[in-house]
């Protein structure tokens, strides 16, 4: 395992740095840039969207044919964190979540049909997309087992009733992946299905106030009463829905580390410059030990993060589905990313809590981060169950 990048996507990374830099970093500092809901006002994003193409940053994840970059999971890493450099940098470069995992998965199993109409007004950035899985309780969430959602077979198409919520992207998407129960079989029971919002038997029930700054789109409340899909927008078959939610999520939680670590390594940065000037009682604050040792604490856990990502990056270029690997990431990271951002906090004093810097819009997002695609309670179960079944090679080098 050599995690060197090579040239080419060395290039790109740097490429991504100094876009960022010079075209997308300096919109955070004016309010009128932000959007009701502290998103990048949409006029703006599609005027840096254009220059993103133009410098041809665009899509990474997406296949070249189709007008992406066509990279592989371990040159998303670095790109990935050197777009989140930025708050708004992710959706610039068009691989932001929800359309980053719902891309990856519809290139990977949608047929020629499903991919030139529905993957590709994504990759062009004409339309926005939301992944419709999880359900208020008692319906799924973690589990998917508890899914309540149905799809009834009528002819050649399926009737869906239920309820979804905390559906990102859902106010403003166009394209919905969607996950219901066609059966009760216990491994066979779910499949996915593709329909697009002007669709008859479906509406959003209420966007849900949240914490955080929010995506665009929001996080919404969705109700079914008879939406009719056709056979044909059914991704992979029927009884295929577990393994369509493992196809997407998997890379979908190790991207969302990727750019978490980006935030994480721009609150250290913004504390960095902080310190390096502000002076108490005489001395400035990064010559104080204590200041020292938090700051080398929150490096030496971002580097962690990116090690573990990169692993399970390697991982998923190779074929394996890197269970273990993207869990092990998924808990470093999320809890890192708060770390970092409290740190940074804490060291800016009364100047990180303002709203003078993105700290405390990072610190609002950052807290969602041991709760979406899974809590950490729910990868840590995944790990010890991993261990149970594996014993000590639960730490094979592989071969």
């Amino acid at each position: 395992m050599d995690f060197t990048l090579p040239p080419e996507h060395e290039e790109i990374r740097q490429r991504a740095r100094a876009f960022i830099a010079e075209h997308v970093m300096p919109c955070e500092d004016d309010p009128a840039n932000y959007d009701p809901h502290e998103n990048i006002r949409t006029d703006l994003l599609d005027a840096l969207r254009g220059k993103a193409r133009a410098a041809g940053l665009w899509a990474p994840q997406a296949p070249a044919e189709r007008g992406g970059m066509g990279l592989p999971v371990s040159a998303w890493a670095p790109l990935y964190e050197e777009a989140n450099r930025s708050i708004f940098g992710p959706v610039v470069l068009n691989c932001a979540a929800p359309d980053d995992g719902n891309m990856n998965v519809l290139a990977k199993i949608g047929t020629p049909a499903q991919q030139d109409w529905f993957l590709q007004p994504i990759i062009d950035g004409k339309v926005r997309s939301s992944f419709a899985m999880t359900e208020p309780h008692p319906g799924s969430g973690s589990d998917p087992s508890m899914m309540l959602t149905t799809a009834t077979r009528n002819g050649s198409k399926y009737i869906i009733n239920g309820r979804k919520w905390y559906i990102t992207g859902a106010e403003e998407a166009s394209h919905f992946i969607l996950v219901a129960r066609t059966s009760d079989d216990a491994r066979k029971g779910l499949s996915a299905f593709l329909f697009h919002k002007d669709q008859p038997g479906w509406k959003i029930e209420r966007r849900i106030p949240i914490m955080g700054p929010e995506e665009h789109g929001g996080h919404c409340e969705i109700s079914f009463d008879g939406l009719e899909i056709d056979a044909d927008n059914m991704l992979m078959q029927e009884g295929d829905g577990l393994k369509v939610t493992q196809i997407r999520l998997g890379p979908a939680r190790l991207t969302h580390c990727m750019r978490w670590l980006g935030l994480a390594k721009r609150s250290m940065e913004i504390a960095a410059d902080y310190i390096a000037e502000r002076e108490g009682f005489g001395i400035k604050l990064a010559a104080r030990e204590s200041v020292q040792i938090k700051m080398g604490e929150v490096a030496h856990d971002i580097q962690i993060g990116r090690l573990l990502v990169m692993h399970a990056a390697w991982k998923l270029d190779s074929g394996d589905f890197a269970r273990k690997e993207v869990s092990s990431a998924k808990i470093h990271v999320a809890n890192t990313l708060h770390k970092a951002v409290d740190t940074a906090i804490q060291l800016n004093g009364a100047r990180g809590y303002s709203k003078d810097t993105v700290l405390e819009w990072i610190y609002r997002y950052a807290r969602q981060a041991r709760l979406v695609d899974g809590a950490d309670e729910v990868h840590k179960m995944v790990l010890a169950r991993q261990y149970a079944q594996d014993g000590i090679d639960f730490w094979s080098w592989g071969v």
